[in-house]
């Protein structure tokens, strides 16, 4: 008889193990599954980051693009200024020559000592220095308003015998 409980102990003992090792197997199956979720989920998840970091990146280029486009039209608009200034600065520069040859064609007028400055801004034309006469002091306002059309003429000469 204790043979018997003996058998009946090992064959349950041995059931219960049976019971463990499906049990364990059952186990492993769903940890598999489990672990496979995770995995399909982490790789969405990555799959989504990597999305949003291109829409980023795309975002960044676009910006950066729009950045350029600006120091682009600032520049134009630094240049457009500066050619425009140029402009204005030469052509006070020929009202100043214009001024000046007629002044030294003139025999009757001694030019050695006349400067001619012209401002563009204001459309003067300053004759400033010495003539040893009124009548060349008369005179060569005379021909910087025949030069200089359009501009004011400021006779500053000073009449100084020599």
């Amino acid at each position: 008889m204790l043979y018997k409980k003996m058998l009946a102990v090992l064959a349950a003992a041995a059931c219960a193990g049976l019971a463990g090792c499906d049990n364990t197997a059952q186990g492993v199956k769903e940890d598999a599954k489990e672990n496979e979720a995770k995995v399909r989920e982490e790789a969405a998840e990555a799959k989504a980051d990597t999305a949003d970091e291109r829409a980023e990146a795309g975002d960044a280029v676009r910006e950066a693009g729009r950045d350029v486009g600006d120091a682009a039209e600032k520049a134009g608009d630094a240049v457009a200024e500066a050619a425009k200034d140029v402009g204005a600065a030469a052509h006070a520069g020929k009202q100043t020559l214009d001024v000046k040859t007629a002044l030294m064609a003139d025999k009757a007028i001694d030019a050695s000592r006349i400067d001619v400055d012209t401002d563009e801004n204001t459309k003067t034309v300053t004759l400033k220095g010495t003539v040893p006469n009124a009548a060349q002091k008369a005179s060569a306002e005379r021909i910087a308003r025949d030069k200089a059309e359009g501009y004011k003429i400021r006779n500053q000469l000073v009449v100084a015998k020599s």
